[in-house]
Order: C-alpha cells, then sequence, then structure tokens
C-alpha cells in the first residue's frame, strides 16, 4: 500500500510539472547533498556552487535506479537525452518512466545535460538492433518522431518509490526547482540515485 501510495505521488508531481513546463522552464540542479534542514535542503551542484531550495510541506523522494536495454520494450515511455541531428542522434542516458508515469512531459526539446543536448519524451514504437547497440524509434504527440540510437555502457534508469530517509548528506541528486522572483528556488521532488548511483539525466 505505501507503494502505490507513493508512485501516485509521483505521478502526480509529475502532472503538476508538465503543466509547470509550459509556464516555465524549471532550475535543474545537479550534484550532491550537502546538507538537509527541515524542510531546505542544500545541493553542492556539478558547476562547483552550494545551492538552497526550499522543499514543499509534502515534498517525496524517488530512488533513481539502474536498468538494462533488455527492460525497454515497444510501448515503453521514456525520456532520452541525447546528441547530434534529427538524422543521427544518439542517447547521452535512458529513463524509462513507470507506467503511472506516462506521457511526463512529452515532447522534444532542449536540454542542459550537456551542451547542445536534447530531451524527448516519448514512446518506444520498435526497439531495432544495430552495429552498436540498439535503435529506438520513438513517437510523441503530434506526429513527433524521433530514432535515438542507444549504445552499449549508455546510462539506463528508471523511478522507484523513496523515503525521505534517503535524501541524507552525501547522496548523488536531481532537482527539477521553480525560481521565484525574488531567485529562491523550491521543489516538490529530490531525485536521488539508489545506493550511491548518479542521475544521470
Amino acid at each position: 500500500m505505501r507503494s502505490v501510495r507513493l508512485v501516485a505521488g509521483i505521478a502526480l508531481v509529475a502532472l503538476i510539472s508538465a503543466a509547470a513546463v509550459a509556464q516555465t522552464t524549471p532550475t535543474r540542479l545537479r550534484g550532491t547533498i550537502a546538507a538537509v534542514d527541515g524542510n531546505t535542503v542544500t545541493v553542492a551542484t556539478r558547476e562547483g556552487q552550494s545551492v538552497n531550495v526550499k522543499l514543499a510541506d509534502n515534498w517525496t523522494v524517488a530512488l533513481v535506479a539502474p536498468l538494462t536495454m533488455a527492460d525497454i520494450k515497444q510501448g515503453s515511455f521514456v525520456g532520452i537525452a541525447s546528441l547530434g541531428t534529427d538524422a543521427d542522434r544518439t542517447a547521452l542516458e535512458v529513463l524509462v518512466f513507470p507506467d503511472a508515469m506516462k506521457g511526463a512531459n512529452e515532447g522534444h526539446y532542449p536540454w542542459d545535460l550537456q551542451p547542445e543536448s536534447m530531451m524527448t519524451n516519448a514512446t518506444v514504437s520498435t526497439v531495432a538492433s544495430a552495429g552498436d547497440g540498439q535503435t529506438l524509434r520513438l513517437e510523441y504527440k503530434n506526429g513527433g518522431v524521433q530514432t535515438i540510437k542507444v549504445k552499449p555502457g549508455t546510462p539506463i534508469v528508471t523511478f522507484l518509490p523513496g523515503d525521505r530517509s534517503d535524501a541524507k548528506v552525501g547522496a548523488k541528486v536531481f532537482v527539477g526547482a521553480a525560481r521565484a522572483a525574488d531567485g529562491t528556488l523550491s521543489a516538490g521532488r529530490l531525485n536521488i540515485g539508489k545506493d550511491g548511483l548518479t542521475p544521470p539525466m
């Protein structure tokens, strides 16, 4: 029952986040938890900054856990950060969404994992073998299509229900935070790498 509630909570946050994307682009923080003080978490970012994020009273944790290429099936809903052109695109990472999060932030848009990277949240229509990995054909709303190569060694992950106790100093974290007019950041969820994993998205 606890897992069902947590997955439902993740889905709700995803739907809220999807609506928010239409209004504003979140500030994405990647790094390590440096401190947790009540409803404030301090993130030591990959850029070397120390950033405070105010957490909602009902904040949740999603664990980012590893998967393999075999876990990606026709019909899977995925989020893939990639580099290249629409004619030749290669994955930097693959997130396989839980069923409760299908449709979250669907589309193809700029991402900030690396310079010029893109994010594609879409449904896998076909999985095909390639000379150096697998090729995924992705379909998203309004007839959008992308074909992305996933090479061996590409990080593949999913979300699992987590607990606030997972938000501890030293944990690797990815946060999509909202920035207020005064510059303060807030979030409703922390995405934390399971067993020390660095969230690759």
